[in-house]
């Protein structure tokens, strides 16, 4: 529940279309929902602005459905993270509204179309178009959370002019997410082209020395442009989720 909604209840309440009683029950489980696997943070809305989103990997489609069947009384919308196509399907067959969108493994279910709060345009750059799904991850949870957001695939620095030919869209973003495989090195250099902050990505793309993203990882922490800062590796929504927080300031 966010704090339009709550607000909607209490002025119901406070107008006579609704009981005292009808709103109780209806924030009976306001702080957290017990269903056995699982406890649903319905508070995190109100808490933070953005409900709590489902960590598809691991869980079976049927918990995944439980969660969202309780989930959809009292929210907006719904962000299943890391989910593949066998469990999206069964998810979708039980929610037709929602949408699966195989290139970042989410699938999303919204019930009114999102409004937009964030202050300017967030950037979501890949270094390999084999980082693209990782990208794709922290586009669309920059989207669904309410932000014009951009994307450029594919700009590394091995063909480091095909970045140079996206400058003003990188000037004009308020916030850039850089995510960037191999040696890791592209979030340093768009961060040395522009006075807004960078969130950078390591992704586990790479040959053997590259450690699964460790040595990508390495990399952006000791970037020595010092507007950059790191999340875990191929951890897309954490980069366009905090992508979002700071474009609402």
């Amino acid at each position: 529940m966010d704090m339009e909604s709550l607000n909607q209840l209490l002025r119901n309440v406070a107008s006579g279309k609704i009981s005292a009683e009808d709103a109780a029950r209806k924030l009976l489980h306001l702080s957290f929902e017990d269903i056995d696997y699982a406890h649903i943070d319905h508070h995190r809305s109100l808490r933070k602005g953005f409900p709590e989103a489902i960590f598809g990997q691991g869980k079976t489609a049927d918990q995944i459905i439980g969660i969202m069947e309780k989930m959809l009384l009292q929210e907006n919308i719904v962000l299943v993270t890391r989910i593949d196509a066998l469990h999206a399907d069964r998810v979708v067959s039980r929610f037709p509204e929602a949408v699966y969108h195989k290139d970042a493994k989410m699938v999303v279910w919204k019930k009114n179309e999102i409004l937009k709060q964030g202050k300017g345009t967030i950037l979501v750059i890949s270094a390999g178009t084999s980082d693209i799904p990782v990208a794709k991850e922290a586009f669309l949870t920059a989207t669904v959370m309410g932000n014009q957001v951009e994307s450029v695939f594919d700009v590394g620095v091995a063909g480091i002019h095909r970045l140079f030919d996206h400058k003003e869209l990188i000037d004009q973003a308020s916030v850039l997410v850089v995510v960037a495989g191999m040696e890791g090195a592209l979030p340093s250099v768009v961060a040395g082209m522009v006075n807004r902050p960078v969130i950078a990505v390591p992704t586990s793309i790479g040959y053997g020395v590259s450690l699964g993203g460790l040595t990508a990882l390495f990399a952006m922490l000791n970037s020595c442009s010092s507007n950059v800062a790191v999340v875990n590796i191929d951890n897309g929504f954490g980069a366009g989720y905090m992508a979002s927080i700071i474009n609402r300031i």
